[in-house]
């Protein structure tokens, strides 16, 4: 995507765009691995010498907020950060700690909630151990 593209899908969300944010967003876009604001900053602080953690805090609280993006919290203590907004799950593997996503239709977890409920939001995730580690016998 370009930068004018990322600009359009801010704006779309009420998002003012900005060096950073349009940043953070490519960096979202770029790398699907769920990062955390940490692996953000460090990727992003030589390229853009005025960034601090705190406006990477802040940009993707209002990402967040805003709906251009999720934060999900597999471990309890460790916030990531999602630019896929469509209905979908996470994977986590036990052994390498990578995390992908899986395909996971709303209608499908819909027919489990209480009679007549509405859900808005869904977090699913699964632990377990990816192929990559099966393979080598973990």
């Amino acid at each position: 995507m370009t930068t004018k593209e990322y600009t359009k899908i801010l704006r779309e969300h009420g998002i003012r765009p900005s060096v950073q944010r349009i940043a953070v967003y490519d960096y979202l876009w770029k790398h699907r691995t769920h990062p955390t604001a940490e692996e953000i900053f460090t990727a992003l602080a030589p390229s853009i010498a005025t960034l601090s953690r705190t406006t990477i805090y802040n940009t993707l609280r209002l990402f967040t907020e805003k709906g251009a993006a999720q934060m999900i919290t597999i471990e309890e203590k460790e916030m990531r950060f999602d630019v896929l907004t469509e209905i979908h799950g996470h994977f986590k593997c036990s052994h390498c700690g990578s995390i992908r996503d899986f395909t996971l239709g709303g209608d499908s977890i819909q027919k489990y909630l209480p009679e007549n409920a509405r859900g808005e939001a869904f977090q699913v995730y699964v632990h377990g151990t990816c192929a990559d580690c099966a393979a080598k016998g973990k």
